[in-house]
């Protein structure tokens, strides 16, 4: 089954200073490069990447690599209007793995876990992959959730489709406490990167 990765990076990262979260480095590679062969590695088609304002050095950073970088030009209405542009560049019979830039740490045996909870369970829609009982990033859904995600109003939350799927939603356990690693300052990207470095990075 051919599977989409769509990576959000559509904020100005006003926490950061303006400094674009993408454009962090994690031993050699920024965070955005990272994020996109890790789904590159594993044959996601299209890798799809959401950019706001700071599209130019992001396209910058990934110039060379088969990624599709797409501009939010509505970045400022929200996190879904920019999940929602870049939804717009997928084919409509993809499943889809969603990952923010602010959760850069995932490994790959993570988004391995995924996969095979997807393939594994018919009636889960929304597989969301937890450490220590805590949700995190990335999320994979299937591919019938489209019309549910374009139908968010633009500010809206993306979690709040969570409770109409129910049982739909599957809960993977992961050992990897990457994926509840949210960068949204210098002071958690500084915790998370000392944490990746102690533990065996894949």
């Amino acid at each position: 089954m051919t599977t989409a990765a769509l990576v959000l990076s559509g904020g100005a990262s006003t926490r950061y200073g303006g400094y674009p979260k993408a454009l962090l480095q994690v031993d050699g590679a920024t965070a955005i490069e990272r994020v996109c062969d890790r789904c590159l590695d594993r044959g996601f088609d299209p890798v799809v990447v959401v950019a706001g304002p700071h599209h130019g050095p992001i396209a910058h950073a990934l110039r060379g690599r088969p990624v599709t970088v797409v501009a939010a030009e509505r970045w400022h209405e929200g996190r879904t209007a920019s999940m929602q542009a870049g939804l717009e560049a997928i084919p409509e019979d993809r499943d889809l793995l969603f990952w923010p830039i602010d959760h850069p740490f995932p490994g790959g045996r993570a988004i391995d876990r995924l996969l095979a909870a997807r393939d594994a369970d018919a009636l889960a829609v929304w597989f969301i992959p937890t450490f220590e009982e805590r949700g995190g990033h990335p999320v994979l859904w299937r591919a019938l959730l489209r019309s549910e995600l374009f139908a968010l109003r633009s500010d809206a939350p993306i979690r709040s489709l969570i409770p109409e799927f129910g049982p739909q939603v599957g809960r993977v356990a992961v050992d990897d406490p990457g994926v509840v690693a949210n960068v949204d300052t210098p002071e958690e990207f500084a915790s998370a990167l000392e944490a990746w470095r102690r533990r065996e990075p894949d």
